[in-house]
C-alpha cells in the first residue's frame, strides 16, 4: 500500500518564518527566562511571525536562510530521480552541507550509434549529470573550469543570493581555465530546474554545458511517484561529416535531443502496470519550443518552472508544450501496457540531420536517371519519390552510404518495421512485471487480436467496404 505523505509545504514564507524565529530566538530565550517563573508556556508557544517581523529579520537571513531541517535522504525523504543516458551527481554531507564537485570540460559525445560529436560538458557527460537535492537543503557545489575558455554556471530558476547566481562580469567574476569557484546557498523550493553556462552562453550552451537540477518536496503535497524521470531538451547544429556543434547557428538546428540523444540512442522509460509516473521535462534550448506529446495516457500537468500548480488548477492532457527556458512536469498512472512513443510533435524535430536546400522530389519519375548518373557516380541512387521514410531503411540495409560521422534522415529498428523518426523520441515502456528495475525490458509481446494488421477479404465483406 503506498504511503500518503504530509502534506504541509515548506514554501517561502515559511522558511522566512524559521528565519526569523531563529533571529529572535536569543530574545525569546532571553525573556523566557527571565519569566520562566511566571510565563513558561508563553516559551512553548512562540507567537506567529508578523509581516513587519519578517520585514525586521536580519537581511542575510531573508536572502539566504540557513536550514532548520537535516539534509535530505534518498528513499526516506524523495522517491530518486532517473535520468535516462544520464546519472545524479554524486554528493557528501559536510557538517550538515550536501557538497557536490562539477569539473566544466571538453567531453567526446555520442548522440545515436553514427554520430559522435567534440562537445563540452560537465564530469565527462553531455549534459552534465542531474543535481539532486530536497527542499531546506544546505548545498554547496564547487566548479572547476578544465575548459579552454572561462566559463560560470547558472542555477536557473532557483531561489538564491543574486551572488550565487552566476551570471558572469553581472554577479561574479569569470571562472577562467583552472580555477575552482564556490557556491553556496538554502533551496527555498522545490520543482525542476536546471543549470547552466552564463558565460558566453550561445557558445557553452551550444556545446552542451547545461544540466538539470531536481528539487524534492520536503513533505509532498501529494503521493509520491514510484517512478521519477527527467529529462533535458536541446538542439544542435552539426552539419554532416563534422564533429563539433556549431554554435553561430541562429534558426537552422539539425540534431534535437532528450539529455543529449536522439532516437535509437534514447533509453526507454520503464514503468510497472500501476506505477505513479512522474516525467519532468526542461527546455534551455536555443531557440525550439518542444510539444512533448505522450502516446496512450493523458495526464495531468502538475508542476511549472514557478511551482506547484494547485490540484484544481491541474490541467488533462496528451501534449505539453515545454517552452524555451521553461520547465514542465506531467504525471499520470502507467496502466496501459505496451510501448509507448513520447516525441515532440514539430514533426522536423523527430528526422535528425535532414537538410532543407534540396528539390522536391515527392512525385518525380526518375526514369533512367540512376543508370545515367551512375556513369558519372556510382552508387547514385534517386530517393524521396515517395517521402523520407525510404532514406534511412537504405542506409540500414547497406544500399547506401551515409556520409562518415552522420546520421542523416535516419531512426532505428522496431519490432514490426523500421521507425522512421529519430531525434526527439523514446518510449514508455510498461509492464506487467519489469525483472529488472529500470533496465529496457525488450520489446512488448502484444495480446492476441490487439495489434492492427492487414485486413482480410472477409473482414471488407463483412463490413461493406469497397477498395
Amino acid at each position: 500500500m503506498k504511503k500518503t505523505n504530509d502534506t504541509t509545504p515548506i514554501d517561502r514564507r515559511t522558511f522566512l518564518a524559521g528565519a526569523a524565529a531563529l533571529g529572535s530566538s536569543a530574545v525569546l530565550l532571553r525573556s523566557a527566562q527571565a519569566a520562566d517563573q511566571v510565563h513558561r508556556h508563553g516559551l512553548e508557544r512562540p507567537h506567529e511571525p508578523t509581516t513587519t517581523t519578517l520585514k525586521n529579520a536580519p537581511l542575510l537571513e531573508r536572502i539566504d536562510p540557513k536550514p532548520t531541517l537535516p539534509p535530505g535522504e534518498p528513499g526516506k525523504d524523495y522517491t530518486p530521480v532517473i535520468t535516462p543516458n544520464s546519472i545524479s551527481l554524486p554528493w557528501k554531507i559536510v557538517n550538515g552541507v550536501k557538497v557536490y564537485h562539477l569539473i566544466a570540460q571538453e567531453v567526446e559525445h555520442e548522440f545515436a550509434p553514427g554520430l559522435k560529436a567534440s562537445c563540452w560538458g560537465y564530469n565527462g557527460r553531455v549534459h552534465g549529470p542531474t543535481i539532486e537535492a530536497v527542499e531546506g537543503d544546505r548545498v554547496r557545489i564547487y566548479v572547476t573550469n578544465k575548459l579552454p575558455s572561462g566559463t560560470s554556471v547558472h542555477w536557473h530558476g532557483l531561489l538564491l543570493p543574486n551572488g550565487m547566481d552566476g551570471v558572469a562580469g553581472l554577479t561574479q567574476r569569470v571562472i577562467q581555465p583552472g580555477e575552482t569557484f564556490r557556491y553556496e546557498f538554502t533551496l527555498r523550493q522545490h520543482g525542476t530546474y536546471m543549470y547552466h553556462s552564463h558565460h558566453d552562453e550561445m557558445t557553452q550552451m551550444a556545446l552542451g554545458a547545461i544540466g538539470l537540477f531536481i528539487v524534492h518536496p520536503r513533505r509532498p503535497r501529494e503521493e509520491r511517484p514510484d517512478r521519477d524521470f527527467a529529462f533535458m531538451l536541446s538542439e544542435w547544429r552539426i552539419d554532416v561529416g563534422t564533429s563539433r556543434p556549431n554554435p553561430n547557428e541562429m534558426t537552422n538546428f539539425n540534431i534535437f535531443t532528450f539529455n543529449a540523444k536522439a532516437f535509437p540512442g534514447t533509453e526507454p522509460m520503464a514503468a510497472q502496470l500501476g506505477d505513479r509516473v512522474r516525467i519532468r521535462i526542461a527546455n534551455v534550448a536555443a531557440m525550439s519550443h518542444h510539444p512533448i506529446h505522450l502516446h496512450g495516457y493523458r495526464f495531468r500537468v502538475t508542476e511549472t518552472d514557478g511551482g506547484q500548480i494547485p490540484q484544481s488548477a491541474q490541467q488533462m492532457e496528451t501534449s505539453v508544450l515545454v517552452a524555451i527556458g521553461q520547465s514542465r512536469t506531467i504525471e499520470f498512472v502507467a496502466e496501459e501496457p505496451g510501448d509507448w512513443a513520447m516525441h515532440c510533435h514539430m514533426t522536423h524535430h523527430v528526422m535528425n540531420q535532414m537538410g532543407d536546400q534540396f528539390p522536391n522530389m515527392i512525385g518525380v519519375q526518375s526514369g533512367d536517371l540512376d543508370a545515367r548518373v551512375q556513369s558519372l557516380l556510382p552508387g547514385y541512387m534517386t530517393m524521396g519519390s515517395e517521402g523520407m521514410a525510404e532514406h534511412g531503411l537504405h542506409i540500414e540495409s547497406g544500399h547506401t552510404q551515409a556520409p562518415p560521422n552522420s546520421i542523416p534522415m535516419r531512426g532505428g529498428p522496431g519490432p514490426f518495421d523500421y521507425i522512421t523518426m529519430g531525434g526527439l523520441l523514446t518510449l514508455l515502456k510498461v509492464r506487467e512485471h519489469l525483472a529488472h528495475e529500470n533496465l529496457d525490458p525488450g520489446w512488448y509481446r502484444h495480446p492476441k487480436g490487439t495489434v492492427a494488421s492487414r485486413a482480410s477479404r472477409e473482414d471488407l465483406r463483412r463490413d461493406g467496404i469497397h477498395v
